[in-house]
């Protein structure tokens, strides 16, 4: 009986939690028993309990076969807490899930835990509307000054380029207003919760993520203020971790090289640093993925066998914790891969492997529910294994969010030409109010746009009485070359130009002038000196 797989989607951890009780009342062997002097019937030992609660999770998608029996064990003890089984006597909550021959069973009522009802996020309360080309800001159009209708003749047309631009419709500038921090905030707010939801798969975030546990300056800090190896910088000293931790942090992870001259060096003393680093992170407060994220991380368990979509569904979701605990998760992180992955470090325990002992010893400092009735010593085991698998790339700044926001707030700043009618034309999609046409389409519209014009130009030249005969045909032979086609059809032949202009005269060649030398060249010779 290995289950179903509970996909991502809001509760996850409770419905996990109820699907496992689930299947172990469904399943478990239940026998008859001595205890006490008589027999019970539907029972239990706790040996066999964790015997085969243990293959039933290690066969489950949801859990893995990184399940260990201490950790079944563990669970068990929830279940007493909470009245999933109690022992012959009815006794529970206060009593430890033994792993030996005492004898349980399974109450009458059902153990199963009612999912919260949560009201239903507000988008207009929680969460702040993008801001959009549809919240412009027009600028002041110029007052029009009354002038002189312009009369395109040949001496207006002089003054301007050859090249016709064709008609221009009616605009006007479209510009938003400078966009404050408090606006950025909320750009960096909303568009890191719905890329976060576009990784997960789900229609809406609700019972997986309270808007109002995110701060948008954490997420801007996150991105904006790391050194050149991506770990978070603090500029706040007194929220680092203390120099004594980093200390013993770094003389682990670099051992043997990282061993300070200074302290007494002993057999064990690397266990000693080890113990002294574990104490200060099961000493904190809270996990360093916060109370308020444990159902955002659950949900991204489901999405492990994706390694590309789990390791960026990590890189968003650490985006939303403070400064100092995701400081503190990159540095952790770190340290256990370095560990796990150093020949030279002798065993750090007599019993268990190096990897097993670091997943196990921080686990529960870097996941974890503020209730008792959820998985989260299983679920962080699997969470905390995959982390530190991949530590390089689950804490890094999410290139897409990072371009996605960049491109939105570089749009929004970016001053539009709105022409008249684009409003009520259904082909314009904001934010462009421009329409791509084919070349063809361009060239008609070129050509009906500006032969109107041109072909009065060109009558104007023709009837201008004030113009000689030579500067009106060199501006006819330039409107020629820009316009061969309107000048064709105005002059189809010869017989129709002249009767526009005359003929010029054949101009006169000059005669040729031969000079006659009278006599031959000869050279200089001096005579006498001009010298004294």
């Amino acid at each position: 009986m290995e289950g179903k797989m509970i996909g991502p989607g809001p509760y996850r951890a409770t419905k996990l939690w109820n699907e496992t009780i689930k299947l172990f009342r469904g399943g478990m062997p239940l026998k008859r028993h001595w205890a006490y002097f008589r027999s019970y019937d539907n029972s239990f030992t706790g040996s066999e309990a964790v015997d085969w609660l243990h293959e039933l999770l290690k066969r489950n998608h949801n859990f893995g076969p990184e399940v260990s029996r201490y950790q079944t064990l563990q669970l068990l003890r929830k279940f007493m807490k909470n009245h999933v089984v109690e022992d012959v006597k009815g006794r529970y909550g206060k009593e430890d899930f033994e792993d030996s021959g005492q004898v349980y069973r399974f109450p009458p009522t059902s153990p199963l835990k009612p999912l919260p009802q949560r009201t239903p996020v507000s988008e207009n309360c929680d969460l702040p509307r993008l801001i959009r080309w549809d919240d412009y800001e027009e600028l002041p159009q110029p007052e029009k000054i009354p002038m002189k209708s312009l009369i395109l003749n040949s001496e207006t047309w002089n003054k301007r380029h050859s090249i016709a631009i064709g008609e221009v419709h009616e605009c006007k500038i479209v510009r938003r207003t400078d966009i404050t921090p408090k606006q950025v905030d909320q750009i960096w707010k909303k568009m890191t919760i719905a890329h976060l939801q576009r990784v997960l798969g789900l229609k809406t975030m609700d019972g997986v993520l309270d808007p109002k546990h995110v701060n948008a300056k954490h997420i801007i800090h996150n991105v904006f203020s790391v050194n050149k190896t991506g770990i978070v910088i603090v500029k706040n000293k007194a929220e680092d971790m203390p120099y004594w931790v980093l200390s013993a942090m770094k003389c682990l992870a670099n051992w043997p090289n990282g061993r300070e001259t200074k302290q007494p060096m002993y057999p064990g003393f690397e266990r000693d640093v080890l113990r002294t680093v574990a104490e200060y992170f099961q000493r904190l407060k809270e996990p360093l993925l916060t109370f308020q994220l444990y159902e955002v991380f659950v949900n991204i368990l489901s999405l492990l066998q994706q390694k590309e979509v789990a390791a960026e569904a990590l890189q968003v979701c650490s985006l939303l914790l403070p400064p100092a605990n995701r400081r503190r998760l990159q540095l952790l992180l770190r340290l256990m891969a370095r560990v796990c992955q150093n020949p030279a470090l002798p065993p750090l325990n007599d019993a268990i492997a190096t990897r097993t002992l670091m997943v196990q010893t921080f686990s529960r400092c870097i996941l974890g529910s503020a209730e008792e009735v959820d998985l989260d010593e299983l679920l962080a085991t699997k969470l905390v294994t995959f982390m530190m698998e991949h530590h390089e790339s689950v804490l890094r700044v999410p290139s897409n969010l990072h371009r996605h926001v960049d491109d939105h707030l570089s749009h929004l700043r970016r001053v539009q030409i709105k022409y008249a009618g684009a409003d009520t034309d259904a082909s314009l999609v904001s934010p462009s109010y421009c329409r791509k046409i084919s070349r063809a389409e361009f060239e008609e519209q070129r050509v009906s746009s500006s032969q109107g014009p041109m072909q009065e130009l060109l009558e104007g030249l023709i009837a201008d009485t004030e113009l000689s005969a030579k500067d009106k045909r060199k501006r006819l032979k330039q409107f020629q070359k820009s316009y061969p086609e309107i000048y064709r059809r105005r002059f189809p032949t010869a017989e129709s130009k002249a009767a526009v202009l005359p003929e010029r005269a054949p101009r006169l060649k000059p005669q040729l002038m031969l000079l006659t030398l009278k006599k031959p060249f000869q050279p200089f010779q001096r005579s006498w000196s001009f010298r004294t």
